[in-house]
């Protein structure tokens, strides 16, 4: 080997061992590590979840509303008793037990001395209680026949409601107006007026 060729490895093992000693001194790089996340994290303080749970009220409790009450179906009935036929006019007859009462002119309302005549008619209807009595309504000649018959009513009609007050059951009393058709007396002044406005009674002696 030449001298030259001798001097070239010693140089190449010099430069061999510089590089080594270098890499002998370097420090081991140690592994990185990822970046904390920022937050809490950071401060090296776990965030842990907290979980609230939710709890829904329960409603109130409702009033129940009652059921409507259910009406019984009506229990069947027999067909009612037709009221009692009203005997006919002509089946009554004058009675010299009940007088007549009389009226002013064109007017109803009972006046103190026909109220006694009534009284006595009343006691014995209370004391006859089998007899049914019919009440006949008379005017007078003046005025018209529609407002006559209207009129006899109301007075036929004022003297039951003065029999019923005095206990005569209404079922026993019948009553019609004749209005000026029948009159008692034929002439054409006051004395026949007074007489034909009045209030008559006939009786059916009942079974």
């Amino acid at each position: 080997m030449t001298r030259g060729t001798v001097r070239a490895l010693l140089t190449s093992v010099s430069i061999l061992a510089l590089v080594f000693a270098g890499c002998a001194k370097r420090p081991a790089l140690s592994q990185l590590s990822a970046p904390a996340p920022s937050g809490a994290a950071s401060t090296g303080v776990t965030e842990s979840k907290t979980v609230v749970a939710t709890t829904t009220p329960a409603p109130a409790e409702s009033t129940p509303t009652p059921a409507p009450a259910v009406t019984p179906p009506a229990p069947a009935h027999e067909p009612a008793a037709a009221p009692a036929a009203r005997p006919a006019p002509k089946e009554f007859e004058a009675s010299a037990e009940l007088k007549p009462i009389h009226f002013d002119f064109d007017k109803s309302d009972i006046r103190p001395g026909d109220a006694a005549i009534l009284d006595g008619n009343a006691r014995w209807l209370s004391a006859n209680p089998k007899h049914l009595v019919l009440i006949e309504g008379h005017c007078d000649e003046r005025g018209t026949n529609e407002y006559n018959m209207a009129l006899g009513e109301r007075r036929a009609r004022a003297t039951m409601n003065y029999l019923m007050s005095r206990g005569i059951q209404q079922g026993r009393i019948s009553t019609i107006s004749y209005g000026e058709e029948r009159p008692l007396c034929t002439g054409h002044d006051e004395t026949c007026w007074s007489q034909n406005r009045r209030a008559q009674f006939l009786v059916k002696a009942g079974e």
